[in-house]
């Protein structure tokens, strides 16, 4: 018979850092005990198996521990640091799934810290008041920040409310699958493992395109429920202030309020007829279904309401009006030519007359003339310039010493 090795993952008082309490060993009679009393349909207790670790399990406990069993003698299961290059196989894989193997595919000894920081991201890293879980080093810098952001969306497929939020996140943790974001529809309560400006990994990669990593950013929720039984029914976001601020924070990043691959599928048949289109989860922002992403097999979150998730924001302010440069940038060679009006050319002159430049005899004015390209010369002069560089018509780098002011 196999014995374990038994382990309880639990949270220290006002630390994010989990610690791991170590109980010895047990034998396969209490292994079944312990999974008899987990199946009891009325049990507080909810059993995972380990995803990547054959005959290793965990239960959900409702006090917010995590009981852990390995057995004696299994290969150890190693959760990495963020890569900083692309790798091949799963990178992470949800409260399911199997295979975490990668293999790196460039030593990373020459890449500096730059290379590391997020790149694209123009909202929060943080939601205001979200508990932080683990070391907040999951994920790194995004592989295309030049495609849009988008949100995908997971269901635990465990139990919901307060009493296992810690629990579940701590499995997440050990399997080295966390999201960026962790969420209880009942309670409320919102947590994070890592900034949302770097990839999570509770997605598998799509051959060597890590699906972690798509996108301006790719801001990933598990939601403590499952897929069979829709989190939203019944959800009221009037009443759940942490959900309005998640729903800011996608926007702040720019993702739109739309679903591109369609609304989540209400059945796994039904995810696996519509298929998972490279071409939409490539090229279009918004938010997306687990079962909507190339590469992946799971049909999570089910048929949640796209009314609420993510429904559309109460107001939309306008963005501010971009500031006005404190110069007038240079309008171009072909600007300046007989018949031309324009304030620019007032303004231009101004600037020559105070650069002792001005050859005006009544001042500046909106049309381009002779006398303001005799004006012009004697800057370009003043400048160094001879010959044809002295020409009288402004160019890109002698405008730009002018500093005319804008207009």
């Amino acid at each position: 018979m196999t014995a374990f090795h038994v382990a309880v993952d639990h949270l220290e008082d006002d630390s994010p850092e989990s610690t791991t309490t170590y109980l010895g060993t047990c034998d396969q009679t209490h292994i079944d005990e312990v999974r008899a009393i987990a199946a009891l349909e009325d049990s507080p207790r909810f059993l995972r198996e380990h995803p990547r670790l054959e005959g290793a399990f965990m239960v959900l406990r409702e006090d917010g521990d995590l009981d852990v069993y390995v057995p004696v003698g299994a290969t150890e299961y190693r959760v990495y640091e963020p890569d900083r290059m692309p790798k091949t196989r799963n990178e992470g894989g949800d409260l399911a799934g199997n295979n975490a193997q990668f293999v790196q595919k460039k030593s990373t000894d020459s890449y500096t810290d730059e290379d590391l920081l997020p790149r694209g991201g123009s909202g929060p890293a943080y939601i205001s008041g979200a508990t932080k879980f683990g070391g907040q080093s999951i994920g790194g810098a995004m592989d295309t920040p030049g495609n849009p952001p988008r949100t995908t969306w997971h269901t635990t497929e465990s139990p919901a409310g307060a009493r296992y939020f810690t629990s579940i996140a701590l499995y997440l943790i050990r399997v080295g699958a966390e999201p960026q974001v962790i969420y209880d529809p009942l309670s409320d309560k919102l947590g994070q493992f890592g900034s949302l400006t770097k990839s999570g990994r509770a997605l598998r990669n799509d051959g060597s395109r890590r699906t972690n990593r798509e996108g301006r950013v790719n801001i990933q929720v598990e939601v403590l429920g499952r897929a069979s039984q829709p989190w939203t029914k019944g959800f009221d976001p009037a009443k759940k202030p942490n959900y309005r601020k998640l729903l800011a924070a996608m926007r702040a990043h720019g993702i739109p309020d739309v679903w591109p691959a369609g609304k989540p599928a209400a059945t796994a048949a039904a995810v696996a007829k519509a298929g998972r289109s490279r071409t939409t989860w490539q090229g279009k922002g918004g938010h997306f279904s687990h079962g909507q992403v190339p590469g992946n097999d799971h049909w999570d979150p089910g048929a949640i309401d796209t009314s609420i998730v993510p429904g559309k924001a109460s107001s939309s302010p306008k963005p501010p009006a971009p500031s006005k440069p404190a110069y007038e940038p240079f309008p171009g060679s072909n600007f300046f030519h007989g018949g031309r009006h324009s304030s620019i050319i007032t303004a231009m002159g101004r600037r020559l007359v105070a650069e002792g430049c001005g050859k005006y005899r009544s001042g500046p004015g909106p049309n381009w003339t002779n006398t303001d390209r005799a004006s012009y010369k004697a800057w370009q002069q003043k400048l160094g310039y001879t010959g044809a560089d002295a020409d009288g018509y402004p160019g890109k780098t002698s405008w730009e010493k002018l500093r005319v002011p804008n207009v």
